[in-house]
């Protein structure tokens, strides 16, 4: 029997974060070994022009399919509002409109990754010698899309209601699928960077699989019953009302950090492998913040739709806290040992150099990143995602496209590329701090 899930209005605030954030926080690290177990295993095996190749897909993959994911933030919102009120009904209701939505989403997806990839790239200014390379690896991903789609939408919902165990079980058994196919395809049938992207997709569908089994195996008021898959006009409105704005903010962020991209593509594929692993060790250091800042959104959400304003309150405060202290402290340790952690993904002495500047620049300030994302999570699950968006839209797409575009002519220096982001970092980080004191956001919605 499918045990049913207590929301998070009741019981010690900083245990049921913690407790909820905790099995997000263990899912998140296997799925950041997607794309750090294909950077291993495609810079030892396949050279450092091949890992130059994923690497500088991550940003483009992040801009397609960040527009759907921060509209699914907003349908996971929608449905912990409820399920926080114990409307079972419009969470029946919620449910099934958001899985039409991402199969949807997936299906679009799939037709303009396809399509526009290799012009994207191009954009970006793509070194000759890795484009064909990347538009393999981008073709292969994106042929996926419904399953990368329809498993943030699954785990969205399960992760609403309170459930973050089931999708932390489907993600180690994809992970561990994803590494097996990863050494077969690469190492023993030499398929190239699209056996890595193969393997990933294929992984995905797994996870995607089992969350959809999960949600339709409980006896909950969030059940999914595929006959009943359908668009509420409504609810719709609702998930857009709140997810578009998120969509929003992580395309445009996504495209600003694909200029940021075509910066560091200018300095060749040496520079793009270094800065690429360092993205690898900066996702995974990152993934308890990540953790944190999620738990929140789902507590803020259930606790104000339940009308439990103070404790709402208390448990933003637990949240910020904790995530600015944790991302601190990771920060000095990636700080110290950077070095050793570029050179497991690319022993060449140029890709380390260029990937422990890259560290020492940004390491010290995770703490400025971890409280935007903090704020951000509280104000998504306040329902009032058009404050992150412009502050991020203002500050990491804006002023970080507008100071290299000054800077890099100027002083044709990589470090700059570098420095952007503790600026744009410390830029967001007071505008939320402005904003988190003055505004009654709670009472608002």
């Amino acid at each position: 029997m499918v045990k049913t899930v207590e929301p998070m209005t009741s019981g010690s605030i900083w245990k049921r974060i913690t407790l909820f954030a905790l099995p997000i926080f263990i899912g998140n690290l296997f799925q950041q070994m997607y794309n750090a177990v294909d950077s291993l295993i495609v810079g030892n095996f396949l050279g450092s022009n091949a890992l130059a190749a994923v690497s500088s897909s991550g940003s483009l993959i992040f801009m397609m399919i960040g527009f759907f994911s921060g509209i699914s933030i907003g349908a996971s919102v929608i449905v912990a509002r409820f399920f926080g009120a114990q409307d079972k009904e419009n969470v029946h209701t919620a449910v099934h409109t958001t899985v039409a939505f991402g199969i949807v989403a997936g299906i679009l997806m799939t037709v303009i990754g396809m399509t526009l990839s290799p012009q994207i790239l191009r954009l970006m200014g793509t070194p000759e010698n890795v484009m064909p390379e990347s538009v393999t690896y981008l073709k292969v991903y994106f042929a996926g899309s419904v399953g990368f789609i329809m498993y943030n939408i699954f785990v969205g919902i399960l992760q609403a209601v309170g459930d973050s165990r089931h999708p932390l079980y489907y993600l180690i058994a994809s992970s561990v699928i994803n590494l097996i196919l990863d050494v077969v395809f690469i190492a023993f049938m030499h398929t190239g960077v699209g056996g890595a992207a193969l393997a990933t997709v294929i992984s995905q569908f797994v996870s995607a699989g089992l969350c959809m089994i999960q949600l339709m195996r409980t006896k909950d008021c969030y059940r999914l019953q595929l006959s009943k898959i359908h668009f509420d006009p409504k609810i719709l409105k609702q998930i857009f009302t709140i997810g578009l704005p998120s969509g929003v903010q992580n395309s445009i962020t996504a495209f600003a950090n694909l200029v940021v991209q075509s910066h560091i593509n200018a300095f060749g594929s040496m520079a793009m492998a270094g800065c690429g692993a360092y993205s690898k060790i900066e996702g995974f250091a990152f993934l308890p913040i990540t953790s944190f800042t999620m738990a929140l959104t789902t507590f803020v959400s259930q606790n104000l739709g339940a009308k439990q304003y103070e404790r709402t309150k208390k448990g933003a405060k637990f949240g910020i806290l904790a995530t600015v202290i944790l991302a601190q402290t990771i920060g000095i340790i990636v700080f110290i040992f950077v070095p050793q952690m570029i050179a497991a993904f690319d022993s060449t002495p140029e890709v380390i150099e260029y990937g422990i500047v890259k560290g020492k620049t940004a390491a010290l300030f995770f703490f400025l990143l971890a409280y935007s994302h903090s704020i951000a999570a509280i104000m998504r699950g306040a329902g009032r995602s058009i404050i992150p968006m412009f502050v991020m839209m203002a500050f990491w797409c804006v002023v970080r496209v507008t100071f290299l575009t000054i800077t890099i002519p100027l002083t044709h220096s990589i470090n700059m590329v570098f420095a952007v982001y503790p600026l744009t970092w410390a830029l967001s980080s007071i505008a939320f701090f402005i904003y988190y004191k003055k505004a009654d956001w709670m009472r608002q919605n």
